[in-house]
């Protein structure tokens, strides 16, 4: 029989890691031997690892606590220099980017905004959008909607199309990018790609993006109707980083779209 992977969760009592969970009871492949709450969640239960053990015990660790939480595991993973990580958190501040870029040096990571094969996809298809339809006769508007839990906004995975839309036009995305709309302003400029964000609900995660000219208009999009989807993309990520060579990654890299 094959070896079976050992699992760490990071963000266990939350909803993607519970979701983590529920998946992997059903495979061989793969076993949980860690499971760590974020900072301020009371534990599941008290066998709940610290991250000294998980980092001892698993192969990898998928992450989907908090930004900061995030970081700190890279950081002490980079320190322990044998545990990868599968990191699904969004909403990163420069430093604690920073922090997991210097911790890829030392251990793979594989980190996206989204773990879906159809998001994954989705962006691929908006990067060769922009780069055939010209920026001063087609707008980009991203538009998202999530669940009312959500903290960050745009999601991640709205700026992770962002990204795509920039790259097929060969510009960087924080210097097109509009955020909001309020109030009353300056016309939109040519080459602006603009962020709408909702929140409300049990919203899994809605994500189009409209390319529009004075007579015609192309929307694509994704709809998540099940969070499990997200985690079966994750639990692929850990399958695939697991042996790998330090480096950042993701699921570009995870789903063979780069070779």
């Amino acid at each position: 029989m094959a070896d079976i992977l050992r699992l760490g969760v990071a963000g266990a009592a939350g909803r993607m890691g519970q979701s983590v969970i529920e998946v992997v009871r059903l495979r061989a492949d793969i076993q949980v031997h860690s499971l760590l709450t974020r900072p301020g969640v009371a534990p599941l239960d008290p066998t709940m690892s610290t991250r000294e053990k998980a980092l001892e015990t698993s192969d990898v660790i998928i992450d989907f606590s908090t930004p900061a939480a995030s970081a700190d595991l890279a950081t002490l993973a980079a320190a322990n220099g044998r545990t990868a990580l599968v990191i699904g958190v969004t909403g990163f501040s420069e430093a604690e980017n920073a922090a997991i870029l210097a911790a890829s040096r030392t251990v793979p990571i594989v980190k996206s905004g989204n773990f879906s094969i159809g998001v994954n996809v989705l962006a691929g298809l908006v990067e060769q959008a922009a780069h055939r339809l010209a920026a001063e006769d087609w707008d980009v508007e991203i538009l998202e909607a999530h669940h009312r839990r959500k903290r960050d906004a745009p999601s991640g995975t709205a700026l992770m199309l962002g990204e795509a839309a920039a790259g097929g036009r060969g510009v960087a995305l924080d210097q097109v990018m509009v955020r909001a709309r309020d109030g009353v302003g300056e016309p939109r400029s040519s080459g602006e790609i603009g962020f709408s964000s909702l929140r409300g609900g049990g919203i899994v995660g809605e994500h189009s993006v409209v390319f529009a000219a004075e007579d015609e208009i192309i929307t694509l999009s994704h709809s998540a109707r099940d969070r499990r989807l997200f985690a079966r993309g994750a639990i692929a990520a850990a399958l695939w980083v697991s042996g790998r060579e330090p480096g950042l990654y993701d699921m570009a890299d995870v789903l063979g779209f780069r070779e």
